[in-house]
């Protein structure tokens, strides 16, 4: 019996890329949304300093690791494996598209060196056992304290949700570091919130210039959109101020489970009938 084998050419038409690898961590967790504590991006009011994890990311110019981190909190929130994810050291470095640039070995080298950093900043635990490693977060805050479900019931516990749809379809190897702290910054606040970059170093803990630039690629990509909204100054030349005001686009926009958003298109059943536009009213005994 005559057997063939596949060519290296074949092998790389076939083989995961780190798209797929994101999406199958994401399938695993079975997360329509991944929640992601507010106090990642900035601390709560009356706090010492109003500074996140985040600006450390972002004055250390690690996007990989931000990226990183942002996928093991999608791939361990769930608490299916009790905050905790374990993979080969390849596939952690597939997760991280090191392997586009880098050999094998240098590319699994890379992804260790990357969640170390992440361990550093208190914000995961990492072991190894031979070629595989294992992750588990820790509260997003960077105090170091065992990670638990944000449940929105404390300013502490306030979170902010991104979808899986933003990993899947590939919108995340669009932005750049100033982009991607941003969008974490719109989608932490209200729509149509106003981000004044001249309080950027004193809010968030980077350059006016930086916050800039990753408002700009947001709205390049369509990940946001702008309005202009105008207050009342009697003290200024116009008699009006103007600032701009941002909210996320459909894209980034939290998803309603599958059961969920089923339940709310589903007509009225016998059991459940709709509301009428006007009920008629009782009569008096």
């Amino acid at each position: 019996m005559k057997t063939t084998s596949h060519t290296e050419q074949d092998m790389q038409g076939i083989k995961a890329s780190g798209r797929d690898t994101r999406t199958a961590v994401l399938t695993r967790s079975i997360r329509a949304n991944v929640p992601l504590r507010k106090t990642f991006v900035q601390a709560p009011k009356g706090a010492a300093s109003r500074h996140g994890p985040l600006r450390d990311f972002v004055t250390g110019r690690d996007l990989r690791g931000l990226k990183a981190y942002l996928m093991i909190v999608a791939a361990c929130s769930s608490g299916a494996s009790g905050w905790s994810t374990r993979h080969d050291s390849a596939v952690w470095a597939r997760m991280m598209d090191i392997q586009e640039t880098a050999t094998d070995q240098s590319a699994r080298t890379g992804a260790w060196r990357t969640l170390r950093r992440l361990e550093r900043r208190k914000l995961i635990t990492c072991s190894r056992s031979g070629t595989s490693i294992t992750v588990t977060l820790l509260r997003e805050d960077g105090s170091g304290d065992p990670y638990d479900r944000p449940r929105g019931d404390t300013e502490e516990n306030l979170f902010l949700q991104i979808p899986a749809a933003f990993w899947t379809k590939g919108y995340d190897e669009s932005l750049d570091l100033p982009g991607l702290a941003l969008l974490l910054v719109v989608v932490r606040e209200k729509n149509w919130s106003s981000f004044p970059a001249e309080k950027a170093p004193d809010w968030y803990g980077w350059s006016a210039d930086t916050h800039e630039r990753g408002l700009k690629k947001l709205l390049a990509l369509d990940l946001v959109e702008r309005r202009e909204h105008y207050t009342k100054a009697p003290l200024a030349p116009a008699g009006v101020t103007m600032a701009y005001q941002y909210q996320r686009t459909a894209i980034v926009r939290p998803r309603k489970p599958k059961k969920q958003a089923a339940a709310a298109a589903a007509p009225p059943t016998a059991s459940t009938p709709a509301k009428s536009a006007a009920s008629p009213s009782r009569r008096k005994g």
